[in-house]
């Protein structure tokens, strides 16, 4: 019998219980049939994809849910995004994650610049590139506010503090700026991006419009060269293809041999056309053996502290995601559902908790469980301390 796999990756969905909504969490405030069926007829418990002492990330998170062990591999998230953006990043030379933010007041305002647009983000990163790019420093622009620096001979800075602006939304920016031996380079490039940005035509024609304009950079997650990642399939034994919004994700395919998807509409937000994210992927499972779906919108949500905006985009996850590959599911077909890592709505910004998981098809025995939740999986007493380890789980059943 063939065996066809889907890992449906819906990032940030965990939480904590909201005092306003009941003590409960997104997940249980959801309406999610699909989910909570997986959940009643599969194998559902908690998972640890972030080991312990290391940063709460979607990068550290991504790989444990693909099957690498981050305690192994990870080297930082910006060398994962510089190779899905095809930037290479050789010896001597560092990474750094360039969001473009907005500052109001000394304070963040936005850590997405109000999810500014890829042409206009890319008019400002050609204008940062003219003006304080040189022979050691590059800006390469990615998708919306998320973008590469690129600095030569400085290797200093990967020792110097950094602190990712959705960490500190509302918060006064002085006590954030990169700090410690090597910060000295990046926060002199930070202040004089704000005097480029500042009057750019792209801000002036976004703040006549009432939008957030995208007034200074913000670097962080500096990495050097990334370390090579065995082959998925050497490892894994299988074809895989992957579907994602955002850089990070497709980096990491990149690294693993992992074909990445090109399908018309997926992007990072609401907007994601969840659907056709979906049939995408199951097209693609018709030439490989396990496809990746990977669902940022969550995630932006929980970072912009948005209860209802998060509670939708797990709707639709739900229903136009995961009830469309339930519906295609035969007798050998196997599904991971699961978040990355939680993104609660308090703290706006990722915690290292162990998170919900379920395994559902042949092979996957219930559990008792009647939804799919954080306390459910935490009332089963099933837990995987090694996050790694739950893809071969998936395969070996």
């Amino acid at each position: 019998m063939i065996v066809k796999y889907c890992v449906v990756i819906i990032d940030g969905a965990s939480g904590w219980p909201l005092p306003e909504r009941g003590g409960k969490t997104c997940l249980d405030l959801a309406h999610i049939p699909n989910l909570d069926r997986m959940a009643r007829e599969g194998t559902l418990g908690l998972v640890r994809t972030v080991p312990d002492g290391m940063e709460p990330s979607s990068a550290c998170a991504c790989m444990s849910i693909i099957g690498y062990d981050p305690e192994v591999y990870y080297q930082g998230r910006s060398a994962i995004e510089a190779i899905s953006m095809g930037i290479p990043v050789g010896e001597g030379e560092v990474g750094f994650r360039c969001n473009l933010v907005s500052v109001h007041e000394g304070k963040m305002k936005d850590y997405s610049a109000g999810h500014i647009s890829d042409g206009e983000a890319h008019a400002l990163l050609e204008t940062l590139e003219e003006s304080l790019g040189s022979e050691a420093i590059h800006f390469y622009p990615g998708v919306s506010y998320r973008h590469i620096c690129k600095i030569k001979g400085y290797e200093d800075t990967l020792l110097a503090t950094c602190t990712p602006p959705h960490d500190i939304p509302g918060k006064p920016v002085g006590e954030f700026l990169p700090h410690g031996p090597g910060s000295e380079l990046l926060r002199d490039l930070m202040a004089r991006s704000a005097d480029v940005l500042r009057d750019h035509p792209v801000n002036k024609a976004r703040e006549s419009r009432g939008e957030t304009p995208a007034n200074t950079i913000w670097l962080f997650w500096g990495s050097g060269k990334a370390p090579g990642l065995p082959p998925f399939k050497e490892v894994y034994g299988l074809d895989a293809a992957l579907t994602s919004g955002v850089d990070l994700l497709r980096g990491l395919a990149k690294m693993t041999g992992i074909m990445n998807l090109n399908i018309p509409g997926v992007t990072a937000g609401l907007d994601n056309d969840y659907a056709g994210q979906a049939s995408g992927a199951l097209e693609a499972l018709q030439e490989h053996g396990l496809v990746f779906i990977h669902v940022e919108a969550p995630d932006e949500a929980g970072h912009a502290g948005r209860i209802d905006d998060k509670i939708e985009a797990i709707e639709r996850v739900d229903r136009e995601v995961t009830g469309q590959i339930l519906a295609a599911a035969g007798d050998s077909f196997r599904i991971l559902a699961m978040p990355d890592h939680p993104t609660p709505i308090e703290v706006r910004t990722h915690v290292s908790d162990p998170v919900p998981f379920v395994l559902w098809g042949p092979g996957f025995k219930p559990t008792g469980a009647e939804a799919f939740s954080e306390a459910q999986a935490r009332d089963t007493g099933i837990f995987v301390e090694d996050g790694y380890t739950i893809m071969e789980k998936l395969i070996q059943g």
